[in-house]
């Protein structure tokens, strides 16, 4: 078995999606992005990596995962809403796509310690399964706030193996996490492996994480031309660092009649100073070793960001995203966390389905969205996680009400 090839867009030769992307890093880590590129180029190639991944994914994972066609949802909304199952995928998020892939990078590289950060928890869940089942020592860093806001997650990631490193600094979330992984490996860059979660970071970490998320893409386009015998007219999914829409995204960017949409968090509004709403409110800026849409002051400080959910609480997004959204081909809206939780309630009411309160966003604003844009239109939306993780959170803000 080989990947299947796609077209998206690639990064140039210094790692940059138009101006967006590079490396901004210590000079300490430089050799070390050096050799995951080439070790990741040199496996784009190996029918051998490929053909292992592609087994785990079917045997271990469980894809390909469905598209369902979510009937009581169409009929409500005047549309045609097609929902893309992650949540059905082992560890029930999209995210063990991606760990499962670097997992086996690290290990074609020899480095056998993985650290990784984790907001919501579906990160830190991923890469601890990834690492019990490919037998390697996982140090996952959290924010002590997700903490609070996760702990089944942490019980998972702690009864796979994994320990759990609570960051007290900043925040006390996602980025707090990113900030702390990132000097464990500056440390121990010889024996460790970092396995980024979202695709944001250094170059090539973008890259990579699109590509082992684009199997999302690849499943879906072959899905929904088998359903319908056409593409869709809109993909919608959620961003934060936008791993899951960069994802389902890329079988889609080479055709300009199908709409990408992006759904950002944008807490208790958008005017407020408490949102996540990067490529809505942010500008240019450096965050995490690469150049993208970054919420930042007047100075170049980076902003704190708010949201209902943990996976979507970050100041920063992908540097392809911020390309998308420069040369238009994706358009970005945001949701508030009220809007969430209507989205949340919506989908578990109309279909049976408890959403992850991260996709809830987009389910958020397409109950509104759906009203504006002509009836009967093919939407495809990118389901990336279930509800377990966010039940207390939920319940909390409705008994608050």
């Amino acid at each position: 078995m080989t990947k299947e090839v796609i077209n998206a867009n690639k990064p140039s030769s210094n790692g940059r999606f138009g101006k967006f992307g590079g490396k901004f890093v210590p000079e300490t880590l430089m050799s070390s992005l050096k050799e995951i590129e080439t070790a990741f180029e040199k496996i784009s190639k190996d029918d051998s990596f490929w053909d292992e991944l592609i087994t785990l994914q079917k045997d271990f994972v469980g894809r390909p995962t469905p598209i369902y066609f979510a009937k009581n949802l169409s009929s409500k909304l005047n549309q045609k809403i097609w929902i893309k199952r992650e949540d059905l995928a082992h560890t029930g998020a999209h995210k063990i796509n991606n760990a499962l892939g670097q997992g086996l990078l690290a290990k074609r590289l020899g480095k056998n310690r993985i650290i990784a950060e984790t907001g919501a928890g579906q990160h830190g869940v991923a890469t601890a399964t990834a690492c019990a089942m490919l037998n390697l020592e996982c140090i996952v860093y959290m924010g002590e706030e997700d903490i609070k806001r996760q702990s089944p997650n942490v019980y998972r990631m702690e009864m796979l193996g994994a320990k759990v490193e609570p960051v007290t600094s900043g925040s006390k979330t996602l980025k707090d996490a990113r900030n702390e992984a990132i000097r464990d490996w500056v440390t121990n860059v010889e024996s460790t492996y970092y396995i980024i979660g979202s695709a944001v970071g250094p170059h090539p970490y973008p890259y990579i994480v699109r590509e082992f998320q684009s199997v999302i893409g690849q499943e879906s386009r072959r899905q929904i031309l088998e359903k319908t015998g056409k593409l869709p007219d809109y993909v919608l999914a959620c961003v934060g660092g936008g791993s899951n829409a960069i994802g389902i995204f890329s079988g889609f960017i080479d055709d300009p009649a199908v709409e990408l949409v992006g759904v950002e968090a944008s807490g208790e509004g958008i005017n407020t100073e408490k949102h996540a709403a990067t490529l809505t409110k942010g500008t240019p800026g450096i965050l995490h070793g690469s150049l993208s849409y970054v919420l930042q002051d007047d100075f170049g400080q980076i902003q704190e960001a708010h949201s209902i959910s943990a996976g979507l609480d970050y100041p920063g997004v992908g540097p392809e995203h911020s390309y998308l959204k420069d040369i238009e081909r994706a358009k970005y809206f945001s949701a508030t966390d009220e809007m969430a939780l209507e989205g949340f309630k919506l989908l578990s009411v109309e279909e049976g389905i408890i959403p992850a309160l991260e996709p809830a966003h987009a389910l958020g604003f397409l109950l509104d969205w759906a009203k504006e844009i002509e009836p009967n239109k093919d939407i495809l939306f990118l389901l990336s996680g279930r509800g377990d993780k966010d039940m207390e959170t939920v319940s909390k803000k409705i008994d608050s009400k």
